[in-house]
């Protein structure tokens, strides 16, 4: 035997893996020094012997079927790739989980087959840490997931008695340029106070997966104008022009998740821009719907554009206050990689930022998958006087800092505590009225379901208004645009809410 048929019988009798050789009979024929070691049988012991003698005996009959199964369709496989199902037994009866490898061979007209086992206890073991590992992994998330959606709403109820109680002030010492000056500069904290925590709660709900993004046709035209609506406030503060590209558009998407991506980085340009122009604008090339937000502010440096998107990281150029907490972009990027979009940054320091959001063209739709329009033109009474208020909020504080809002700016305003209560106030709900409600109540009504139900009974769209602290998660529940409704959410914008009453009271 030369050097070769040396190495060839070394490696054969002592491999990594036990080899046993068995015929069509299930006959073990040969066996090698590992298996040997393995079961702690001799190869004497084995040769000769049944493959069940390494079997344990509850697992026999299956084992038969297995085999009889194997030789209808003889062909090279893996058996034991699910740890929990395939063990065999060694000569002293303890037991192991095993990994076996079978490939059929001929010799002349006889069939038989060569198994490579592997002692797969270790990695048994180790899966099995895996698999409670996950299990543990996937407990703390779904209680983080109950913790933020609990969250949202309960930490936003303060800050919207807060901001309720400050506009109150404002218009109680109007008179009093001190103590206007101090309200105001409170009103400035309480936003700042707002914005970090949707920012904080954003973030945490992005990237613990509590987010499953619900696609549906969504007019470009329709988010433009909302978007359009929601900053030209904060435009107009600074006499910036907020342009927007006119478009008929239509696209599969999360309307919740794309309405937000675009806030922040709307919101972005804005913060940073003191003069020139904000302007948001609309492509199709060969690829994608491109969407850019361009700015002539403060621009970024060039060694800090990767940087944008990390979590907690702000660009501060010289003479720009620290705006936030740099979370913005930070959600930019979760929410593009939950929708399959991609963002890219160009900057140029001292002369502005273009944002290009690449949607892919498999989501474009056509004109005719366009939404249904939101049907505002219901009739509803034009009046100088203000309409009439009925408010269900089960928030006591909350409910006490609106009705006093609402009063001094000239509101009659009457309120529940709860469904039971606001059913008699609702009872006699006239023409031109509003109803106000928190999306969450306590029991099993949303303030959703009260809206349908007053609507059945007066046989009319009564216009509503209604306010969460967790939006996100509301409007996913609510699939279809419900006409004369405004959803805002909680801490609600003072002027936000008294515009949303006006257009939907026609007052």
């Amino acid at each position: 035997m030369g050097e070769l048929g040396a190495i060839s019988q070394h490696l054969l009798h002592f491999s990594p893996d036990a080899l046993i050789v068995v015929d069509a009979r299930g006959i073990i024929r040969f066996a090698n020094q590992t298996a040997s070691t393995l079961f702690r049988y001799t190869a004497e012991q084995l040769v000769g012997q049944s493959m069940e003698l390494l079997v344990p005996d509850r697992f026999r009959i299956r084992h038969g079927a297995h085999l009889a199964a194997f030789w209808r369709a003889p062909s090279n496989r893996e058996m034991g790739a699910r740890l929990a199902d395939l063990f065999a037994r060694r000569a002293d009866g303890s037991e192991f989980a095993a990994g076996i490898r079978l490939a059929p061979f001929k010799i002349g007209d006889k069939d038989f087959t060569a198994a490579a086992i592997r002692d797969m206890t270790e990695r048994r073991a180790t899966n099995e840490a895996l698999v409670a590992a996950r299990e543990e992994a996937d407990q703390a998330n779904r209680a983080k997931s109950r913790f933020l959606a609990t969250a949202s709403h309960d930490l936003r109820q303060p800050l919207q008695t807060i901001r309720l109680l400050n506009a109150s002030m404002m218009k109680l010492m109007d008179q009093t340029p001190d103590s206007s000056d101090l309200l105001r500069r409170q009103q400035l904290a309480i936003d700042s106070a707002t914005r970090l925590l949707n920012s904080l709660l954003d973030i945490s709900r992005l990237e613990s997966g509590a987010i499953d993004p619900q696609l549906s046709p969504v007019g470009m035209a329709e988010i433009f104008g909302d978007l359009a609506r929601e900053f030209a406030p904060l435009a107009a503060a600074k006499n910036l022009p907020l342009e927007f590209t006119e478009t008929r558009s239509v696209i599969s998407t999360d309307r919740t998740l794309l309405t937000q991506l675009l806030q922040n980085l709307i919101g972005n340009a804005l913060k940073y821009t003191e003069r020139g122009y904000v302007r948001i604008s609309q492509v199709i090339d060969a690829d994608a719907l491109v969407l850019n937000i361009e700015d002539s502010g403060v621009g970024i440096p060039e060694d800090k554009l990767e940087r944008v998107f990390d979590e907690y990281y702000q660009v501060d150029p010289t003479g720009t206050p620290r705006l936030g907490v740099g979370l913005g972009l930070a959600i930019v990027r979760e929410v593009s990689r939950l929708l399959g979009y991609s963002v890219a940054v160009a900057s140029t320091l001292g002369e502005g930022t273009r944002v290009r959001v690449r949607i892919p063209r498999h989501a474009i739709l056509s004109d005719a998958q366009a939404p249904a329009r939101q049907d505002d033109s219901a009739p509803s009474v034009h009046s100088t006087s203000r309409c009439r208020v009925v408010l269900l909020e089960d928030n006591d504080s909350v409910r006490s800092a609106t009705e006093l809002f609402l009063t001094l700016e000239g509101y009659e305003i009457r309120s529940a505590a709860s469904v039971a209560e606001a059913e008699g106030l609702l009872a006699d709900l006239e023409p031109g009225d509003l109803f106000i409600t928190d999306y969450h109540l306590d029991g099993k009504l949303t303030g959703l379901d009260v809206l349908t139900q007053l609507r059945t009974q007066k046989n009319r769209e009564v216009p509503a208004i209604l306010l969460s602290g967790d939006m996100q998660a509301v409007m996913r529940n609510v699939k279809t645009s419900i006409p004369r409704c405004r959803f805002l959410s909680k801490p609600v914008d003072t002027q936000a809410l008294l515009s949303a009453i006006a257009e939907l009271s026609g007052s």
